[in-house]
């Protein structure tokens, strides 16, 4: 049972994974509508090829963006959303057969229903806002979807694996209690929850399009603290729709975090933690380091962004995506493993 969470877990990364190919190739908006059970299969001849791309020729984005689109370069846009839609129903359908099997089988103590019928609710709702989100970029001159809904949806995900990753860690591994651990795992809860609100930037930094704003390191646009942090009004919303103001906290949360890291790290040596488990304890740092290089490099080759052609620029974004969960997912194993020893 703990092996099938956990391969649900990485079904789940592989869907954030293609939510962040579909973002980046511009496919998210060409699948105009929600068909939970017709969707399933793609056209399969020239009618339907043509109402699909109709349906898409509707759109802001295809009148203000993506005007010269032929029927080959919605074909390719289509396929992502499609694809990344496809693989939802996959987690869907591999969590209901599974659970139906190991209640049927009497291999599921009575309380792990609740865990597993929590999960399987988060991720109804995950596909809510998913739409949600599809829905703010068809009306309009939006030519993507709103970045705060973009947010909303990766934090939701992200919220939904920490929470499957959690449960099969608690299936797989026994309990154990470390001394010493107290004050070094609350750090490792400080840590995540940080870590969480980076993430949260980091999707505003993708749905405002903000790292070509300042693509360069480390200097923003050539000041350390730049003038335009608040010119939007009201203040606040500089904080979610202004990209320079994006960047900078992105950029000082990536700072405070590698301090943090480190400063946990070098905890974990001095109580004698670490020799417990080495490897795995000192991940969090290795992550950290790889992710705050793939940012940077992601800002020197975002001037290099085209519409509609992979570049350089999106293969980094996309790795800075997955280092994100690995980062994430050291933290989680950490906080797991940390617990204090009770006398």
């Amino acid at each position: 049972m703990g092996y099938w969470v956990l391969a649900g877990t990485l079904m789940l990364c592989v869907q954030v994974l293609l939510g962040g190919i579909t973002r980046l190739t511009g496919s998210g908006l060409s699948i105009t509508e929600w068909d939970v059970i017709t969707g399933v299969l793609p056209p399969l001849n020239a009618e339907q090829w043509a109402v699909k791309f109709n349906l898409y020729k509707q759109t802001p984005q295809f009148h203000l963006l993506n005007a010269d689109f032929t029927l080959g370069d919605f074909k390719f846009i289509f396929f992502w959303e499609w694809f990344h839609r496809l693989w939802a129903r996959l987690v869907g359908l591999v969590f209901i057969v599974g659970f139906l099997w190991l209640l049927f089988k009497r291999k599921m103590k009575s309380e792990m229903i609740m865990p597993l019928l929590t999960l399987f609710f988060l991720g109804l709702l995950q596909a809510v806002i998913g739409w949600i989100m599809v829905v703010s970029g068809l009306t309009g001159d939006a030519l993507y979807v709103k970045p705060t809904r973009l947010a909303l949806h990766f934090i939701f995900a992200l919220g939904l694996i920490s929470y499957a990753f959690w449960f099969s860690l608690k299936l797989l591994f026994p309990v154990s209690r470390i001394r010493n651990a107290r004050g070094i795992r609350g750090l490792s809860i400080a840590l995540l929850v940080l870590v969480f609100v980076q993430l949260l930037f980091g999707a505003l930094m993708a749905g405002n399009k903000a790292a070509a704003a300042a693509p360069g390191w480390p200097l923003i646009n050539g000041d350390w603290v730049p003038d335009s942090l608040f010119k939007q009004s009201p203040w606040m919303l500089n904080f979610i729709g202004n990209p320079i103001m994006i960047q900078f906290l992105h950029r000082n949360l990536a700072y405070l975090i590698l301090l943090g890291v480190f400063g946990w790290t070098i905890r974990l040596f001095r109580s004698g933690i670490i020799r417990y488990q080495r490897t795995r304890l000192l991940s969090p740092a290795v992550f950290t380091l790889l992710q705050i290089l793939l940012g940077i490099l992601a800002l020197y080759t975002s001037s290099g962004i085209k519409a509609n052609r992979w570049v350089a620029f999106d293969w980094i974004a996309l790795l800075h995506q997955f280092n994100s969960m690995l980062l994430l997912f050291s933290l989680i194993y950490s906080i797991y493993v940390l617990r204090p020893y009770l006398k």
